[in-house]
């Protein structure tokens, strides 16, 4: 059996990335609830 999780960089960037969350309405939310919550990262790099 094969594992799950391919971890891939360029594919983890382009879905969760912060250029991706800052770019919509709905990702700035995030960011601003991560930000508000006291997160070290608010996202992936």
């Amino acid at each position: 059996m094969s594992q799950t999780y391919q971890p891939k960089k360029r594919k983890r960037a382009t879905t969760h990335g912060f250029l991706v969350r800052s770019g919509t309405k709905s990702g700035k939310n995030v960011l601003k609830r991560r930000r508000q919550k006291g997160r070290k990262l608010l996202s992936t790099v």
